[in-house]
């Protein structure tokens, strides 16, 4: 095996959960302010539920008030957006989130873009898009490419200037949010994708290379230029010789561990990031709404 350093997404998790925690300590203290997550489960999808459970845990663990709301799966699209609109206007709610997917009769863009731009700790809302694609430092950040970004810089000692980084996938969620990051901190961006020619050579000029396509270990170490940076945001369940299940991640990564200088695994690399992310954010928006310096989050 090379050098490659195994990128500990847990491990980075729980230091900017400690960071989170002292900040929440010091708006109560100073401020007066305790940041409030508002989080909205609507059914009983079993990933959601577990998903929201640990978002739960974890803003109750950093000192915030969470708030849980859990709707029928027959709700009507018109109570939802009541709900996001009644938590909008309550002051003790500085992040909404409301977990997808929703059912098929709901349109999840109608109720993403109910919720106010400033709550909006997902950064799925188009006003942050827009303000992330235009490099505004005022932009909510989607959670998991903020955690991807966070664990480059410290990778890298904290500039990615010059680099040439390729993002694999060009989803709304991590793809295109992950390319304007990486562009704002002045790297060459190549997005490619299921239509792109010769997408392996594409990869192999990568310095950084983000994998969010969601293939098991379509990434082959052939493809990987040695010493990259390789971030992998898959999460893909297979079956084992065994008949058993495991979670891997869009990179093969026994082979290409032998090639980076860096990767994250699958489990424990980029998850455990994006709920830390999401409690970095509604402290974010917390200071915003009240008018207090922001703590800087990387």
């Amino acid at each position: 095996m090379s050098d490659a350093k195994i990128i500990d997404g847990k491990a980075f998790a729980q230091n900017v959960r400690k960071r989170v925690a002292k900040q929440v300590e010091e708006l109560k203290h100073y401020e007066n302010l305790t940041p409030g997550l508002a989080v909205v489960l609507v059914g009983e999808d079993p990933a959601s539920q577990v998903y929201v459970r640990n978002k739960v845990k974890q803003t109750e663990e950093c000192g915030m008030k969470s708030l849980e709301y859990r709707r029928d799966p027959d709700i009507s699209e018109q109570e939802l957006l009541t709900l996001v609109q009644s938590l909008n206007e309550n002051p003790e709610v500085h992040g909404i989130l409301v977990q997808l997917p929703l059912p098929k009769h709901i349109s999840e863009e109608k109720v993403i873009e109910a919720i106010a731009p400033e709550k909006d700790v997902d950064g799925f809302h188009v006003i942050n898009t827009g303000l992330l694609a235009t490099g505004s430092k005022d932009a909510m950040v989607p959670c998991t490419p903020l955690g991807c970004l966070m664990m480059l810089k410290d990778y890298f000692g904290g500039s990615l200037s010059g680099k040439r980084a390729v993002v694999v996938g060009r989803s709304n969620i991590v793809g295109k949010p992950m390319g304007a990051l990486l562009l704002n901190e002045s790297c060459t961006v190549t997005t490619v994708h299921s239509r792109t020619v010769d997408i392996e050579e594409e990869c192999r000029r990568a310095d950084i290379l983000v994998a969010a396509v969601g293939r098991a270990k379509m990434i082959k170490a052939d493809w990987i230029k040695p010493g990259a940076a390789v971030i992998d945001v898959g999460i893909n369940r297979i079956e084992t010789p065994e008949g058993k299940t495991k979670l891997v991640g869009d990179v093969d990564f026994d082979g290409v561990v032998e090639v980076a200088g860096a990767i994250t695994p699958v489990p424990g690399g980029v998850g455990p990031m994006t709920i830390a992310c999401l409690l970095a954010n509604t402290v974010t928006a917390a200071c915003r709404q009240n008018k207090i310096d922001e703590p800087k989050v990387d």
